[in-house]
């Protein structure tokens, strides 16, 4: 056996995990639709939004291996959350509590849910 430490999957923080993202994800679609106004602004928003914080969450490296400035930056994205809880549920190991990422993705999608709640309450763009 290479390592001594047992990795445990917990799949009822994968399923967790996926709904929160999921909602999250499509929240914040509903907000990038809202505020597009053409194809290629959409596009924009996945290439300048939705990318960069996918890849400075954490996907393809550990943020332990990220400078001590980098590492506080990254614990500001709720990407970082998101792919930390299903790191812990896939894995069995994580940076942070799953219980703390998962509160921090609820809270994120319940702001952005507000915010898309409230544009459409506005008619904000929408044709009539």
């Amino acid at each position: 056996m290479a390592s001594s430490t047992i990795l445990r999957a917990a799949p009822g923080w994968i399923v967790l995990f996926t709904l929160a993202g999921a909602v999250l994800m499509g929240a914040l679609g509903l907000v990038a639709g809202l505020w597009a106004e053409k194809f290629d602004q959409m596009a924009a928003f996945q290439n300048f939004v939705i990318v960069p914080m996918t890849f400075l969450s954490g996907v393809f490296y550990s943020v332990h291996s990220l400078p001590s400035f980098w590492q506080a930056a990254s614990h500001l994205n709720p990407f970082f959350y998101m792919i930390d809880g299903f790191r812990r549920g896939f894995f069995g190991v994580s940076d942070v509590p799953p219980a703390i990422s998962l509160a921090v993705v609820v809270v994120t999608f319940a702001v952005v849910a507000t915010v898309a709640l409230r544009l459409l309450q506005s008619g904000y763009k929408i044709r009539h």
